[in-house]
């Protein structure tokens, strides 16, 4: 089997980078082909690539056989069996942190696999996994994989409500979850959640459940099973199926403007390549660093670079159950040095929460080990990236600001840790094989530097989505519609003198709540069950940890109702319907909302009016009511 040999495409300059990306714009093909032929293939492709974005259909590596989990983890027996693949460390410091080696989780993923199948999950079914972030998360992921299972995993800090939304859409068959969960201070009862979740899912057939807090929970009889139970029962060796590097890998659920979560879908082959090829580059790794990704396997960040991407370079991947603050606020940096960790990459969001903490939590530590940072999720901003690179990186490491989303797969647009120009706030330049442009409304190509436009690509990428899961069309309006020819990104950039683009942020419905996106309609529907509600709208807007808040402008209808009663009552809404993370952070009652004359609601006025900058609403004598906007002015929150 062909031996994992990442340093064969890690660029080593500035200069290599530009003549790559050269190279990958002239030839994507023969790039990507020189790329992909460092993996193992089962059968290699004919073709390297179709694509066609009017219909929308994008084929990488066609006809070619191969998976994912054996590229993650069997080729790299010979050379890496006894290398440290995963690291875990759990919420408390005070418990014991677990190793393992790429022969054991090569074990452990087989075992998995083999429950899987025990309990009738074969190629093409879809697996819904609620967890926290314990060792379990991976190997089950990289267990679907194995089978051909497609994997949905669902952040464990969704509602049940939610989570229904999410099982339903895929029609999965299998949950995989936890008695609880320990995250900083609080407990959470997973298994609970999972179980209000099904009460309105026809489609689980069994729910497989892991041990990580010894509550006692509800077992459904001939539904639930435990993971440690059925592991006994079963072999370490299952052979890998052979996938299509069409086949789909995964679905993860992102907020839509709909109000109806959408299922982007990742395939094999081209996710796999993407991944690798940029965690490699982007960050530098070296055969003998720990890498640590702070993110939830929940969210693509954790897909992409806690599991996929690392494993498949062989490398040494750090995995935390907790939170920055806990137990205080110097619990990173104290991993940091506990492990010797060389590249951090965490949230804006994050490094916000601390900065309000000052730097007394980072005294104590030597940060000797750390050789590249990174951020995800949001645009940072400079103080952030000043603070960040001063105390954090004691100046001399390196800020990778990525740019990419869940769509994308994989990091688009960023630094080459020490090796590309820093500039705070820019995000950098893009990867080989990405083609950015930036576009008028009108759809008109801008050339000229420090104009802000929409950011778009011209070129499909290996891990570029394939489609929104049972939905079709949807993917079609949502990316590739807005301007022919291209997929649309949602955000809004500019690009400086040098090329170097800098990410303003979204441009349509979506607010980004530290580093996740929510829809705006989703949030909305949720308020707007409320009984005492009209009518709502929401909006983002500037939040000084979180990035963007959520400000909501709500119509009520007459009630006796003690008002802060009812916002309490909306918050709790949100919680139940959404999770925590999307409850509104302000919420103003007004008497309307500024419509224009067919009914449609001028977000961009109570966009302007959140920002705390009323004198920039623009022309309003166009409404269908003006005078709701001087009420709204009256009583803004900010």
């Amino acid at each position: 089997m062909k031996q994992a040999r990442p340093e064969a495409y890690r660029i080593k300059s500035f200069e290599e980078y530009q003549e790559k990306y050269k190279e990958s714009i002239e030839n994507p093909e023969g790039f990507w082909a020189s790329v992909a032929e460092n993996f193992h293939w089962k059968k290699p492709w004919d073709r390297v690539l179709e694509w066609d974005f009017e219909k929308p259909e994008v084929k990488w590596f066609l006809n070619a056989k191969m998976n994912i989990s054996e590229n993650c983890l069997d080729r790299h027996l010979e050379n890496r069996g006894n290398k440290l693949a995963l690291i875990w460390e759990p919420n408390d410091p005070k418990e014991r942190f677990v190793r393992f080696t790429y022969r054991e989780l090569y074990h452990e993923v087989n075992r998995f696999a083999n429950v899987l199948k025990k309990n009738g999950i074969g190629k093409g079914d879809r697996v819904c996994l609620y967890m926290p972030m314990i060792p379990e998360l991976m190997i089950a992921t990289l267990a679907c994989a194995r089978i051909g299972a497609v994997h949905s995993i669902v952040f464990a800090g969704f509602s049940s409500t939610a989570l229904a939304d999410r099982i339903q859409d895929a029609s999965a068959r299998m949950v995989i979850t936890s008695d609880g969960m320990f995250r900083g201070a609080k407990e959470i009862p997973v298994k609970r959640i999972v179980d209000e979740a099904l009460e309105s899912c026809d489609s689980v057939e069994h729910v497989i459940v892991v041990q990580r807090t010894r509550w006692a929970v509800d077992m459904k009889e001939g539904r639930d099973k435990w993971y440690h139970v059925e592991a006994r029962e079963v072999s370490d060796e299952c052979p890998a199926e052979e996938m299509d590097s069409e086949d789909m890998l995964f679905i993860l659920y992102t907020s839509g403007s709909t109000g109806k979560p959408k299922g982007v879908v990742h395939s094999c082959g081209g996710y796999m390549v993407y991944t690798a090829y940029t965690f490699e580059n982007v960050f530098q790794y070296e055969e003998s660093d720990i890498f640590w990704c702070t993110a939830d396997i929940g969210w693509i960040t954790g897909h992409s670079y806690i599991v996929y991407g690392p494993l498949l370079n062989g490398a040494t991947t750090l995995m935390f159950e907790g939170v920055p603050t806990w137990p205080d606020p110097g619990r990173f940096w104290q991993i940091v040095d506990k492990f010797g960790v060389n590249q951090f990459y965490t949230a804006p969001t994050a490094i916000r929460a601390l900065m309000a903490y000052g730097e007394e939590h980072l005294y104590e530590y030597s940060l000797n080990s750390l050789k590249v940072l990174g951020t995800v999720g949001e645009p940072i901003n400079k103080e952030a990236w000043d603070w960040y690179h001063i105390h954090v990186g004691r100046n001399r490491c390196p800020i990778v600001d990525t740019w990419w989303q869940t769509e994308t797969g994989g990091i688009m647009i960023s630094g080459l840790g020490g090796l590309s120009p820093m500039k705070a706030t820019y995000a950098g330049y893009p990867l080989p094989g990405v083609l950015p442009k930036l576009l008028d409304e009108q759809g008109q190509e801008i050339r000229e530097a420090e104009r802000e436009g929409y950011l778009v690509i011209a070129r499909p990428w290996p891990s570029i989505l394939r489609t929104t899961y049972g939905d079709h069309e949807r993917c079609k309006l949502t990316y590739f519609s807005h301007f022919k020819g291209y997929y649309f990104t949602g955000d809004g950039a500019k690009r400086d003198k040098n090329g170097m683009y800098r990410i303003i942020g979204r441009v349509d419905d979506v607010i980004n709540v530290s580093g996740h996106r929510f829809g705006t309609a989703e949030i909305e529907n949720a308020i707007n069950k409320n009984p005492h509600v009209i009518e709502s709208a929401v909006t983002g807007y500037p939040h000084p940890i979180k990035g963007q808040g959520i400000y909501a402008y709500v119509v009520l209808r007459d009630s006796e109702e003690d008002e802060e009663n009812i916002r309490a009552a909306i918050r709790e809404t949100l919680i139940k319907e959404i999770g925590p993370i999307a409850k509104p952070d302000l919420i103003q009652f007004v008497p309307g909302l500024p419509k224009t004359r067919s009914g449609k609601i001028m977000r961009r006025i109570l966009r302007k009016i959140a920002e705390g900058e009323p004198g920039k609403l623009g022309d309003t004598s166009t409404l269908l009511d003006p005078a709701v906007v001087e009420e709204i002015v009256k009583g803004a929150l900010v």
